[in-house]
C-alpha cells in the first residue's frame, strides 16, 4: 500500500494526508484474506492523516479495529521508503486517497515507475478516490497507461459537496479525463462506486474502499 506524505492544502491553514479509512478499510481486507502487507510512503515515517477523517462521523469498523491492533499501528507510522519498493517483489499496488496524493503521489517519479513495471509484469493496480491521482504520473510515463481506460475516482460534484475545491491545484475528474481516460461515477455523490479494466481498479471515494480492495483480491484470486 502507497501512501501520501503531504499535508498542505492551498488558501487554507487546514491540512489534509491519508484519509484513514481508505487505508484500514482496505488493509483488514487484505489482511483478513492472508495478504502480506508492506505500507510505503514518499518520505517514509508516519504520514499525515486528514483530521476530517477521524472526525466520529466518518469512522468506520476497521478505524476501531485499528486501534487496538498494535502491529498495523506500527506498519502505518513506519511506513518504508517509497523509492526503495520494486515492482518484483510485490503481487500488486494499492493506494489510499486523502487530497494529498493529489499534491505529491501525482508527481512523483518512484511511484509512477512502480505503477508501470507493476502492470508489465501484469500485476494489478488499484487506487481509491484521490487515489488515482499516482496514476497520472504514470500516464505520463507511459502515454497508453490510461488511455481509453475504464477509470473513477473522486467526482467534482463530490468535491464542491466536501468544500475542498478552492484548496487544490485541479480536481481529479477532469485529470483523469484529460490523460484520455474514460471516467465513470456514481449516480449519487459519495455512493459506493468500483470501475475495473483489466489490471487497473480504481473506487471513487471514501465508501468505495473497502470495495475496491475486494476487487483487487477477486482479481488475484483468479490470476
Amino acid at each position: 500500500m502507497v501512501l501520501t506524505s503531504h499535508e498542505a492544502l492551498l488558501n487554507t491553514d487546514s491540512t489534509t494526508g491519508l484519509w484513514i479509512g481508505e487505508f484500514t478499510d482496505p488493509y483488514y481486507e487484505f489482511i483478513d484474506s492472508n495478504y502480506t502487507v508492506v505500507v510505503a510512503s514518499p518520505k517514509g515515517g508516519h504520514p499525515p492523516i486528514d483530521p476530517m477523517s477521524q472526525l466520529t462521523k466518518n469512522i468506520t469498523g476497521s478505524n476501531r479495529r485499528f486501534q487496538d491492533d498494535d502491529f498495523a499501528k506500527h506498519a502505518l507510522k513506519h511506513t518504508l521508503l517509497l523509492e526503495d519498493m520494486e515492482a518484483s517483489d510485490f503481487d500488486a499496488v494499492f493506494y489510499p486517497g486523502g487530497h494529498g496524493p493529489m499534491f505529491d503521489l501525482a508527481t512523483d517519479e518512484n511511484s509512477g515507475r512502480l505503477i508501470v513495471e507493476l502492470l508489465s509484469q501484469n500485476k494489478p493496480v488499484a487506487a481509491v478516490c484521490h487515489g488515482p491521482a499516482a496514476l497520472l504520473k504514470a500516464g505520463q510515463l507511459e502515454p497508453s497507461l490510461l488511455r481509453g481506460k475504464k477509470v473513477t475516482g473522486f467526482s467534482n460534484a463530490e468535491e464542491k459537496l466536501a468544500l475542498r475545491a478552492s484548496t487544490i491545484p485541479y480536481t481529479l475528474e477532469d485529470k483523469l479525463k484529460e490523460m484520455g481516460a474514460e471516467y465513470h461515477k456514481a449516480v449519487v455523490p459519495f455512493m459506493s462506486h468500483v470501475e475495473t479494466d483489466g489490471l487497473l481498479i480504481t473506487g471513487q471515494n471514501p465508501l468505495s474502499a473497502g470495495p475496491t480492495a475486494k476487487a483487487l483480491i477477486a482479481l488475484l484470486e483468479k490470476h
